[in-house]
């Protein structure tokens, strides 16, 4: 089978929102290769290994993001639909930089499984480590947890820097018997290392269909669909007479997750503030460097007390405490 495929050369830092761009266009799956250069800064905290990772000439800061539409899609109404979207990114205070589009048709096999080459097991955290369904990997001691993750072509691999600060966070908050929600779930990815480390029960939310298939079969591939609950719902939605719905958890909770966008982090501030209980954590990730200042006002505005502000590169997660 024959495949378009779409590439993007842009930044790191318009990298999400480009992704979601080309799923909401459509897109059979989406590839990001970030910078590869060996000037790269890199975290080898817990002992990880990049030597075996080829390097690339990406400039650092940039990116190639590559979407991949079927033989029949119409390429050139795509590019026309993403372009000024593209463009708008601006008026949010997110640089594309110098944004480059190529198109080419490539044969199924020479994109479907050819990433997998270069998704390998990598500890994340002190007791979690990412690993493929199909790689073999030998936990290194009995504390260290093991989430096993396919993520498929419509979602990351959990190595990206958003995830794996927001698991090393969680780490940091959980302390066991939590009830969790974690919002804009993904691959489920979260809500599994939630479970590993202690926490009794996740429900798991996102407004893509796909990513609550995946998230399900995530959580079926770790033994906790028991635990984590997937449902397909924005945080505004799901509170909504939440006390009468079978929410996997109960109202309100311990810990509440959200790995995405500031702008999105923005839109629901008050509604995660209503979902804690006094003193109940809100980890809030996925927010872009020249983002930090507006989501701590907004996060301090609904009530909430700044406990820990973590980095990795140019990403930042908050750690915010319900008064």
């Amino acid at each position: 089978m024959l495949w378009h495929e779409f590439t993007i050369h842009t930044t790191e830092e318009a990298v999400e929102m480009i992704s979601n761009f080309l799923h909401e266009a459509g897109a059979g799956g989406v590839s990001i290769e970030e910078s590869g250069s060996p000037n790269k800064k890199r975290d080898t905290s817990l002992g990880q290994w990049y030597d075996e990772v080829p390097f690339n000439d990406i400039p650092e800061g940039q990116a190639v993001i590559k979407g991949y539409f079927s033989e029949e899609a119409d390429l050139e109404q795509v590019q026309s639909e993403i372009t000024p979207r593209i463009e708008e990114l601006a008026d949010f205070g997110i640089c594309a930089g110098e944004v480059r589009y190529e198109l080419k048709t490539v044969n199924e096999d020479e994109w479907a499984t050819a990433w997998k080459q270069y998704f390998k097991p990598i500890r994340v955290s002190e007791r979690l480590t990412i690993k493929p369904t199909w790689e073999e990997y030998t936990p290194e001691s009995e504390e260290e947890r093991i989430i096993e993750l396919d993520p498929g072509m419509a979602f990351g691999t959990g190595t990206h820097p958003t995830t794996s600060l927001c698991l090393r966070t969680l780490e940091s908050v959980i302390q066991g018997g939590e009830e969790v929600i974690d919002v804009g779930t993904g691959s489920g990815i979260l809500s599994i290392g939630a479970v590993h480390l202690g926490a009794s029960r996740v429900l798991a939310l996102d407004l893509d269909p796909v990513a609550v298939s995946s998230a399900v079969e995530n959580s079926r591939l770790n033994g906790m669909e028991d635990r984590i609950m997937v449902k397909e719902s924005d945080l505004l939605s799901v509170l909504k007479g939440g006390a009468e719905k079978n929410l996997g958890v109960k109202l309100p909770v311990q810990v509440v997750v959200a790995n995405i966008l500031a702008e999105v982090i923005l839109l629901f501030v008050d509604d995660v503030y209503a979902a804690l209980k006094p003193g109940g954590a809100y980890i809030a990730s996925g927010i872009y460097k020249n983002k930090i200042d507006i989501v701590e006002q907004a996060l301090v505005s609904s009530g909430f007390e700044i406990a820990d502000v973590c980095r990795e590169d140019d990403w930042v997660a908050f750690v915010a405490r319900k008064r």
